[in-house]
């Protein structure tokens, strides 16, 4: 008879896991992601995966090999208001970047061009566990717009800094980084007039188009 139940912990099984995370969220997303899900792309019985990750939530983490919870620093840089947060953030990974602890984030930053698997987990950590929690944390509309626009920021900014190497970025301090990048970062999160002008466009854009295409038939008939 055929041994069932919990599969025992082999070597090379948490690699195994990790591997099979990294493929199922860069494909179905984390909120289609399920530790079942996981645990058949990697062979295993999912109680193996909560073994020894403990959750969905902890499996993609550690598969992002993120230094920091980022449920404990999120706090940490809300602390002092909403003035300087998108500096504050800035930093924040560029410090997290240039530390040793920072390593492996930086080999799947390097990874993300010619690799559609790390750009999908790239994107999916930064704009729901870091610029997603901050979202919820300020209550603003179109958190969703928002933290993707920031995260492109923030991606971006890794890339010339860190792959391509362009100057000033790639020589300058965290400090002086900081203090170019963050605006941008803050007013993405912050700013009331993002969201609005966007709304106002769409909506200035709805009334072109149809009297755009009216325009259209006249001439052609």
């Amino acid at each position: 008879m055929p041994r069932t139940g919990r599969r025992p912990g082999a070597g090379g099984t948490r690699e195994k896991i990790l591997a099979a995370a990294r493929a199922h969220f860069s494909e179905v997303g984390y909120e289609s992601g399920t530790v079942r899900g996981i645990a058949g792309t990697a062979g295993v019985d999912p109680a193996l995966v909560l073994h020894y990750f403990g959750s969905k939530e902890g499996v993609f983490r550690a598969a992002m090999d993120f230094p920091i919870d980022p449920a404990e620093f999120i706090p940490r840089l809300l602390a002092p208001g909403l003035d300087g947060l998108g500096e504050r953030l800035t930093r924040f990974f560029l410090d997290t970047w240039d530390s040793s602890a920072g390593r492996p984030l930086l080999g799947m930053i390097r990874s993300v061009v010619g690799n559609e698997t790390a750009a999908a987990l790239m994107r999916e950590f930064v704009s729901r566990e870091v610029l997603g929690r901050l979202a919820k944390a300020l209550d603003v509309d179109r958190p969703e717009l928002r933290t993707s626009l920031a995260a492109s920021s923030l991606i971006g900014l890794a890339m010339l800094r860190y792959v391509v190497k362009v100057e000033p970025l790639a020589s300058a301090t965290s400090d002086q980084v900081s203090r170019w990048v963050g605006p941008a970062v803050q007013r993405y999160l912050t700013d009331p007039g993002v969201t609005t002008r966007m709304a106002t466009r769409r909506s200035r854009d709805g009334l072109v188009a149809p009297r755009l295409r009216r325009d259209q038939a006249r001439l052609r008939s």
